[in-house]
């Protein structure tokens, strides 16, 4: 009986983790304009407002694409509004971030999928971000 729970529970396991990595990422939920005009810090992710320019995007663009297990969900530098996916290295949880230019003000908002805390990984992946974009 104990074999059986065993197996179960294995099963189980690899079944959720099959889940996490495979569950289809609907651009029509995730690629949201940010909204806020503060920095603001989330229970599971982040909000940051900042004067970049008005190439600030186009700049994250290329510093996003350079992040490991990042890839791009929805749109484009042309387009003013890109979502990126980032997985976790073993589980391979995915997180959102959405960043959006409006004039010189670029706006980002970064958050998790599954679970109610990401214990800051998002807000310190968009500081990390934000700190290369600096000159």
């Amino acid at each position: 009986m104990k074999m059986i729970a065993l197996w179960l529970g294995i099963g189980a396991v690899i079944l959720l983790g099959a889940y996490i990595r495979l569950a289809p990422s609907d651009p029509a939920k995730w690629h949201v304009a940010p909204v806020g005009e503060q920095n603001r810090d989330l229970e599971g992710g982040a909000i940051r407002v900042v004067e970049t320019g008005p190439d600030g995007l186009a700049k994250l663009d290329a510093i996003a694409r350079d992040t490991p297990r990042t890839s791009v969900l929805a749109g484009s530098v042309d387009e003013g509004m890109i979502t990126y996916i980032t997985r976790t290295n073993v589980i391979g949880f995915p997180d959102y971030t959405t960043a959006q230019q409006d004039g010189d003000t670029l706006r980002i908002y970064a958050r998790l999928r599954f679970g109610r805390s990401d214990f800051g990984v998002n807000r310190a992946r968009v500081e990390g971000w934000l700190a290369l974009l600096q000159p």
